[in-house]
């Protein structure tokens, strides 16, 4: 009789590890099913702006999400040509250039959105200016209207891939057709940016301040040529 409950007894216990085996085994393909979905899941978002057509698209997962027409720099001081990352979001920022100072509002020369560049003084942003989008206008960066350049600050992230492309091919007629294009923007020159010596205030050199409020202080975000 003792035998037989002695069996029984093993022969629970083995159910049990067997079980408890086939739990952790479950559990891990879960997580591994989990992490493949994460990695498939992951947003991946590109800026592409044509300078020749003189607009700019949101393609997410290689899907066009938006199209917008902006300004781009000027023939004098033409827009850089290459790939990059934004690297700063700011909203509501402060202008300072020349010992100049625009606080947020209607006449600030940035709009009401900052969407810095990898690349030193160059970025997205709004402007003061709206009669100056669709054309050759501004000293490299690129400008947008105000409510569009609102809608795009709250579909992109630090980190996000920019492309601006100086001349229209394959990609830029996939993504905005095979319109009759503006007047070509003269190819990008070699940037040429200055270093701030310490000890001297910025507004000594031909600079842009871009700060954000954060309550009774400003704390500068990013220190740039003017564009």
């Amino acid at each position: 009789m003792k035998a037989l409950m002695l069996g029984k007894l093993v022969l629970a216990i083995v159910a049990a590890m067997v079980l408890a085996v086939q739990a952790r085994s479950q559990e891990a393909t879960n997580q591994s099913s989990q992490q493949q979905v994460s990695v498939a899941g992951e947003t991946k978002r590109t800026i592409v702006v044509s300078l020749e057509d003189r607009k700019l698209a949101l393609v997410v997962n290689g899907q066009v999400k938006k199209i917008y027409p902006v300004a781009v720099g000027k023939p004098s001081t033409p827009s850089p040509v290459g790939t990059f990352t934004i690297e700063r979001r700011i909203t509501n920022p402060t202008y300072h250039h020349h010992g100049k100072t625009v606080p947020p509002g209607p006449h600030n020369p940035v709009g009401t959105r900052w969407m810095g560049l990898s690349i030193q003084g160059y970025g997205i942003h709004g402007t003061n200016e709206p009669n100056s989008i669709g054309k050759a206008a501004s000293h490299g960066c690129i400008r947008m209207a105000k409510t569009d350049v609102q809608e795009l600050f709250e579909l992109v992230a630090v980190g996000d891939t920019v492309e601006f492309v100086g001349k229209r091919n394959e990609e830029t007629a996939q993504l905005f057709g095979d319109q009759q294009k503006p007047a070509a923007v003269t190819a990008a020159q070699p940037i040429q940016t200055a270093m701030v010596t310490p000890n001297v205030a910025p507004a000594q050199f031909p600079f842009l301040l871009i700060s954000e409020s954060n309550g009774e202080n400003q704390a500068v975000q990013t220190l740039m040529t003017l564009r």
